[in-house]
């Protein structure tokens, strides 16, 4: 009987056939993306594309179908509650942060900055989701796998304290919610809309423009 698609890339992800090359490719992967974060820009900019696509590429070796990888269809109408739930939730944040008179405007708000962001948030969930939730599945038990996925998402935010506490827990929480619906769509969008009302709520002298790693030290505000 032929193997189909999806039970060949089960089996390339088996515990007792992959659990050590998995742990291998993750601890690389994550030191490389890491280091990349902490480069001077010039740098950053000759390695960083290196360092993001090599993940995708170890992916993709295993040949995975797109319901595999979540860029299916599957999950996806189940899913969508999702998106209104971050809507009212930022909202929500939106109308406290107002209250309490953190507001203020997004730095670039036209729409190449705003579309370029949500396609960023898109491929994070790529990595988050298909590189190192997959592979700490292989070696973890599932619950634990979510919890160590998280913390690695958050460190990767150092030393942004604020985003460090927000993606600990989006990390979590999207983490848990691919397990279920296994979408990436809705959660790269919902990423995006709460990464922004996230910029909007929190004071800049905190977020240095959602910036991490060396670019975060090296902020200097712009005054008028």
């Amino acid at each position: 009987m032929a193997i189909t698609k999806t039970a060949r890339y089960q089996l390339s992800l088996s515990p007792s056939a992959s659990s050590t090359r998995n742990l291998a490719e993750l601890i690389l992967g994550f030191l490389a993306i890491d280091a990349v974060l902490w480069l001077p820009t010039r740098e950053q900019l000759i390695f960083g594309p290196i360092a993001l696509l090599a993940p995708l590429m170890l992916v993709l070796w295993r040949r995975p179908g797109l319901d595999d990888l979540g860029l299916g269809w599957r999950g996806f109408a189940a899913s969508l509650w999702i998106l209104p739930a971050a809507v009212a939730l930022s909202v929500t944040g939106a109308e406290a942060a107002k209250y309490a008179g953190t507001f203020h405007p997004l730095y670039a708000p036209d729409f190449s900055h705003v579309g370029g962001y949500v396609l960023w948030t898109l491929y994070q969930q790529f990595l988050l989701q298909d590189f190192f939730l997959s592979r700490l599945t292989s070696v973890l038990s599932s619950n634990a796998a979510i919890g160590v996925a998280a913390v690695l998402f958050a460190l990767a935010h150092l030393p942004n304290i604020p985003l460090v506490l927000a993606t600990l827990v989006w990390g979590a929480v999207s983490c848990a919610l691919f397990r279920r619906y296994r979408n990436l769509y809705v959660l790269g969008l919902a990423q995006g809309v709460l990464g922004l009302c996230f910029a909007v709520c929190i004071p800049d002298v905190w977020l240095h423009h959602m910036r991490v790693g060396l670019g975060f030290l090296r902020y200097h505000p712009m005054h008028s």
